[in-house]
C-alpha cells in the first residue's frame, strides 16, 4: 500500500481498493505520499481517519475493507422484509407534521453501558435521510425518525448489525419476552460465577493463611490446578459478554467499559494459567472469580431496577385490549380484534372489561379504573356525554361507547409515543457525564499503560496485580450508570403520579423553575362551562340569541364553547369564522356580522359595562350589544392545597387570565395567590413571562388552550392540564395525565430531587475514581478488594437511583419554604 500516485487512473483506491476512475481529483497524503481515492465518500472517511490520529490503520492493515456495496447487497436481502408497506404500517407512522418524516422505535439487543447508545447514536446520524435517532438506554430501544424518500428502514437495521447491535421493531410484549431471556441467562451466568468464586476461594485461602513450608509443593500445585479448572468456565462462560462487547467495541473503535474489564479478566486467566503450566509465578484464579461475580452481580441488579422501571412503560403500550364488542346497526354483538376499530364503531364495554378505545359513552353510567393512565387509585365515574380513555377497565356496569380514537391514535399509544420522545433529549448533567464515561475508559488504559511501566522498574513481580487492580478498581460503571438510573426512576415516579414528561431535559428546567404562570380556564377551574343566565338588550328573542352564540361557537376547542353545545341548531350556520385568542370570536350568520366575547371587542365603539358580577359574554350585531350570556365554572378541588404546596417549595405563583380583572383578582385572592392579572390577552401573558426571564427567573407555565401555546412555548418550562388541546399537549414539556393540580408541585419536588441523585451519583463517582486509582497504583488494592470496591461503587449508584422510588412529595400543606441558600444549591 505504498504506490506512487504518478498514474491515479491506473491504481485501486488507497482507502478501499475500487478502481480509481480516470482524471479522479480525490486522494489522501499520507508518509509524504500522495495516494488515489475512488469517491468524495472514500476522501471523506480516509481523511477523518487520518485526521483522527489513526493513520496506523492504512500502515498495518492486512486486508481491503468489506466495500459498502457487497454489503449493502448482502445485508439487503436480510433486512428487505421490513420495507414491505403493509408490515411498516404496523410500526411505522408520520412524524405528524409537514416534513414527510416518518418514525419508529426499535428494540436492540447488546446495549450496555452509554457508550454503546454513543455509537449507536453516532453511526445512524451519519445516514443521509436519517433525521434523529434517539437511544433509550434504560429499556434498550432506540427511536429513529427519517426521511423514507431517502432512506429505508431496511438500510437503518442493517447499519445497526454493521456495529454489532441486532434490532428489530419494538413490540411491547416481544421486548418482555427477550429481556426475561436476557435476565434468565444472566441469572445462570451469574450462578457459574459464584460457584466458582466460592470453590476458587476455598482453595485460595489455606495458600494465604499458611506460613513458608506449611503446605507442601504437591498440594500447592493441587490447589492450583483445581483453581485453574474451576476459574476455566467463570471465564469462558460467565464472562464470556465482556469479551463479546470488548471485540465489537475495538471493530468500530469506541472503547466502552468492557475493554479494561476484558483485559483484566482475560490479562489475569492467561498470566494465572502460565504459572500453573511453568510451575512459577503468582496465580490471581480468586481474584478473576471474584471480580467476574461482583461486575455480573451489579449489572444484574442494575439490570432488574431499570426492568422494573421499564415494565410500566411495556404493560402501559399494551393496556389495550386485544379484542373488541362492536354493536352493528341493528343492535347485534360482533367480537374483533380491537385493531381493526374505526372511529364512529359503536362499542360494548362489559364489567371488568378493558376499554379498546377512546371515545364517548352513549349509553349507561359506570365506573372506571384509570390508575394506569393517571396515577389515580380511585374509580372515576362516566356517564353519557363523558369521554373515555382506551385501556382503562370498566368496573361496574356495561357501557357502549362510540369511537373517537383507536389502535395507534388512541391517547395510550400517543403516552407511549412520547415517553419515547423524552429520551431524544438529554440533560445537560446526563450529556456530560455520557462524554466523561466516554472518555474516561481511553484515559484509563494510557495509567495502567504507564503504572505498568513504572511498576517494571519497581518490581517486576508486581506488576500483573498492580495493573490488574487499577484496570479493575477504576471501570467506570458507576460514572456511566450515574445519570440514565436516575433518569429512569425519576422518569417512572412522575408516570405513576400522572405527570408525563414529553422532553428529558424538562426534568432539570422544572427542578430550577422560580416562577409558576397558571392560567384560570381549564386550569385553576375544571373548564366546564355551563350558561347560567341570559340578558336580552333588546327585542332579541333569548332562545335565539343563545342559538346565535351556539353557531359562532360551534367550530371552537375553547371550554366556553362547550357551554353553548346544549343550544347549536343545525339550521343555522356561522360563517367566516374568526377566533380572536384572548378576546372572542367574530362571523357571519345569514349575512349579518356578529362578535361574541369580551365587550371591548363585541361593541368596540361603545363598550357596556357588564351587568353584574361574574364572567359575562357580550353578544353584538355590527358592533351593537344585543345580549348578555353569564358563564360558570368550577375551581378545582385541589386548587388552593397545590397553591399552597407551591408556595411551600419557595416558588412565587402568579394567575394571568383573559377574565375580567375583576374575576381573576377574586380567584387569586379565593386561592391564596399573591399576584394576578385579568384581561390578560396571549401578547400580553407572553410578554410578562419574558418580563420575569430578563430578571433572571426561570418560569413554569401551565394552560389548556390554544390561545396558550404561544404563552407555553415562550416558557421555560410548559405543562398541559389533562383536558389541553391537541395543539397545546405538541407544545409542552410535560402533560398531567391527572386532573388533580398537586401533581404539579408533586413533579417539581419529585425532579429536584431526581437532579440531586444525579449530582450525588456523578460526584460519588469521580470521587471514588480519584481516590482508588493512586491507591492501586501505589500497590495497596489487591485486586479482589478491586473488584468489591468497582462493583460496590455501582451497586451505590443503583441504590441512591432508586431511593427515587419512594419518594413521597411535599406535604400536603406544603413544606417548608428553603432558604436562599438552599435554592441556590437546587439551581
Amino acid at each position: 500500500m505504498s504506490e506512487n500516485a504518478d498514474t491515479p487512473q491506473a491504481r485501486p483506491c488507497y482507502h478501499c481498493g475500487t478502481p480509481v476512475p480516470a482524471g479522479a481529483p480525490w486522494s489522501i497524503t499520507l508518509d509524504d505520499r500522495r495516494h488515489p481515492l475512488c469517491c468524495p465518500g472514500c476522501e471523506a472517511v480516509a481523511h477523518a481517519i487520518v485526521d483522527g490520529g489513526l493513520a496506523s490503520y492504512y500502515r498495518f492493515r492486512t486486508e481491503l475493507p468489506e466495500r459498502p456495496e457487497d454489503r449493502d447487497a448482502a445485508q439487503a436481502e436480510t433486512w428487505a422484509v421490513f420495507d414491505d408497506p403493509g408490515l411498516q404500517r404496523q410500526f411505522v407512522h408520520p412524524e405528524g407534521d409537514d416534513s414527510g418524516r416518518v418514525h419508529a422505535t426499535l428494540a436492540v439487543d447488546g446495549i450496555t453501558c452509554a457508550a454503546c447508545a454513543w455509537l449507536i447514536e453516532h453511526r445512524l446520524n451519519a445516514l443521509p435521510g436519517l433525521a434523529s435517532s434517539a437511544v433509550n438506554l434504560s429499556h434498550h430501544r432506540v427511536r429513529v425518525s427519517w426521511d423514507p424518500q431517502r432512506l429505508r428502514l431496511s438500510q437503518i437495521l442493517a447499519e445497526l448489525a454493521a456495529i454489532g447491535y441486532q434490532a428489530q421493531p419494538w413490540e411491547p410484549d416481544e421486548a418482555q419476552a427477550r429481556l426475561q431471556r436476557e435476565e434468565r441467562m444472566t441469572v445462570r451466568r451469574l450462578i457459574v460465577a459464584a460457584v466458582g468464586m466460592a470453590q476458587v476461594m476455598m482453595f485460595s485461602i489455606p495458600i494465604y493463611v499458611a506460613g513458608p513450608g506449611e503446605i507442601s509443593a504437591d498440594f500447592n500445585a493441587l490447589f492450583h490446578w483445581l483453581s485453574f479448572a474451576l476459574a476455566t468456565p467463570v471465564v469462558f462462560f460467565s464472562a464470556l459478554p465482556f469479551f463479546r462487547n470488548a471485540l465489537r467495541d475495538l471493530r468500530t473503535r469506541v472503547l466502552g467499559m468492557d475493554v479494561p474489564v476484558s483485559i483484566a479478566i482475560g490479562g489475569a486467566y492467561l498470566a494465572s494459567g502460565y504459572a500453573v503450566l511453568a510451575g512459577q509465578g503468582e496465580v490471581y484464579f480468586d481474584s478473576v472469580a471474584m471480580f467476574t461475580f461482583f461486575l455480573l452481580f451489579g449489572r444484574y441488579v442494575e439490570a432488574r431496577a431499570r426492568r422494573r422501571s421499564g415494565h410500566t412503560g411495556n404493560a402501559l403500550a399494551g393496556a389495550l385490549p386485544l379484542s373488541a364488542i362492536r354493536l352493528t346497526a341493528a343492535g347485534e354483538e360482533r367480537i374483533l380484534p380491537a385493531g381493526e376499530l374505526a372511529a364512529g364503531d359503536r362499542v360494548l364495554v362489559k364489567p371488568g372489561h378493558a376499554v379498546p378505545a377512546d371515545g364517548v359513552v352513549e349509553e349507561g353510567e359506570s365506573s372506571l379504573d384509570e390508575s394506569m393512565l393517571t396515577g389515580e387509585y380511585l374509580p372515576v365515574t362516566r356517564g353519557v356525554g363523558d369521554t373515555v380513555t382506551g385501556g382503562s377497565h370498566n368496573v361496574e356496569s356495561p357501557l357502549v361507547v362510540r369511537v373517537t380514537h383507536a389502535g395507534r391514535d388512541a391517547r395510550v399509544s400517543g403516552i407511549v409515543d412520547l415517553t419515547d420522545r423524552a429520551f431524544a433529549s438529554r440533560p445537560r448533567l446526563a450529556q456530560m457525564a455520557a462524554r466523561m464515561a466516554h472518555l474516561f475508559v481511553l484515559r484509563l488504559l494510557f495509567v495502567a499503560l504507564g503504572v505498568a511501566t513504572v511498576w517494571w522498574f519497581i518490581d517486576p513481580s508486581r506488576v500483573l496485580w498492580i495493573t490488574l487492580s487499577v484496570l479493575v478498581v477504576t471501570c467506570p460503571c458507576a460514572l456511566a450508570l450515574a445519570t440514565p438510573t436516575a433518569l429512569t426512576a425519576g422518569h417512572g415516579q412522575l408516570r405513576r403520579r400522572g405527570v408525563l414528561v414529553t422532553r428529558a431535559d424538562a426534568i432539570e428546567a422544572l427542578s430550577q423553575v422560580d416562577r409558576v404562570i397558571l392560567d384560570k380556564t381549564g386550569t385553576l377551574t375544571t373548564g366546564r362551562m355551563s350558561l347560567v343566565e341570559t340578558r336580552p338588550l333588546d327585542e332579541l328573542d333569548a332562545g335565539a340569541a343563545r342559538r346565535l352564540a351556539a353557531a359562532l361557537e360551534a367550530r371552537s376547542e375553547h371550554p366556553i364553547a362547550r357551554a353553548f353545545q346544549p343550544y347549536r341548531d343545525a339550521t343555522r350556520r356561522a360563517e367566516d369564522v374568526v377566533s380572536r385568542p384572548g378576546l372572542g370570536l367574530e362571523g357571519r350568520i345569514e349575512g349579518r356580522a356578529w362578535r361574541l366575547g369580551r365587550p371591548d371587542f363585541a361593541a368596540p365603539a361603545r363598550p357596556p359595562a357588564a351587568p353584574d358580577e361574574g364572567q359575562w359574554l357580550l353578544l353584538a350585531e355590527a358592533g351593537e350589544p344585543r345580549c348578555w350570556f353569564r358563564l360558570q365554572d368550577q375551581v378545582r378541588e385541589d386548587a388552593a392545597e397545590a397553591i399552597a404546596a407551591l408556595a411551600g417549595l419557595g416558588l412565587a405563583v402568579e394567575l394571568l387570565s383573559g377574565d375580567t380583572p375583576a374575576a381573576a383578582e377574586a380567584l387569586a385572592a379565593r386561592l391564596g395567590i399573591g399576584t394576578a392579572e385579568g384581561g390578560a390577552s396571549p401578547e400580553r401573558k407572553l410578554e410578562r413571562i419574558r418580563a420575569c426571564q430578563a430578571e433572571g427567573e426561570r418560569v413554569a407555565m401551565v394552560g389548556d388552550g390554544i390561545n396558550d401555546v404561544p404563552v407555553l412555548a415562550g416558557a421555560d418550562v410548559a405543562i398541559a392540564m389533562n383536558g389541553a388541546t391537541d395543539l397545546a399537549r405538541t407544545s409542552a414539556d410535560a402533560i398531567l395525565l391527572s386532573p388533580r393540580l398537586t401533581r404539579i408541585p408533586e413533579a417539581v419536588a419529585l425532579c429536584r430531587a431526581t437532579r440531586r441523585v444525579m449530582r450525588q451519583n456523578m460526584l460519588w463517582s469521580v470521587v471514588y475514581n480519584a481516590s482508588a486509582m493512586p491507591l492501586a497504583a501505589i500497590g495497596l488494592v489487591p485486586p479482589w478488594l478491586a473488584a468489591i470496591g468497582m462493583s460496590a461503587s455501582s451497586l451505590v449508584v443503583v441504590g441512591n437511583a432508586l431511593r427515587l422510588n419512594r419518594f413521597r412529595g411535599p406535604r400536603p400543606g406544603g413544606a417548608e419554604a428553603p432558604s436562599a441558600s438552599s435554592r441556590e444549591a437546587n439551581a
